[in-house]
């Protein structure tokens, strides 16, 4: 049963980084077609990156923490991106750079939405076959004590 609500909470975890990165693309989306100026958007896009960086590594150490080593490993990638990022302090959107990067910014935001898609689907997956396999083992263990 343990193993069902740790699915359940990896599946929500990724859905609030899917939440994330679909407000940052918004953002920069709105900023393209002059719905919001270059400060607003670049500080509301600021505000969300780094929780999305620390929601990503709390994630992995879930992973590891409950030895779902394959998801795990397949969060590495993401993580070394962010973490690569955030050492080379690329991982802020500048206001006076930021027209000239739109392209470049829209581009990391749905590669990082496609990876994330990625990893919900397989989680949403591993979580189902859990389930399954729960639901079977309750059935035989009624079986065999009756």
């Amino acid at each position: 049963m343990g193993e069902i609500w740790a699915w359940l909470l990896f599946f929500f975890i990724l859905i609030g980084i899917l939440v994330m990165l679909v407000f940052q693309l918004v953002c920069l989306a709105d900023l393209e077609f002059d719905y919001i100026n270059p400060y607003d958007s670049s500080s509301r896009i600021n505000k969300t990156v780094l929780p999305e960086f620390i929601t990503q590594g709390v994630l992995c150490f879930l992973f590891l923490l409950t030895g779902h080593w394959v998801m795990s490993l397949l969060c590495i990638p993401y993580l070394y991106y962010n973490v690569r990022l955030y050492l080379r302090r690329q991982h802020l959107v500048d206001v006076t750079e930021i027209f000239n990067l739109l392209s470049w910014e829209k581009k990391q935001r749905i590669i990082k939405l496609g990876y994330i898609v990625v990893l919900l689907f397989i989680s949403l997956f591993w979580q189902v076959t859990n389930n399954m396999l729960s639901s079977s083992n309750n059935e035989n263990l009624r079986r065999k004590a009756s």
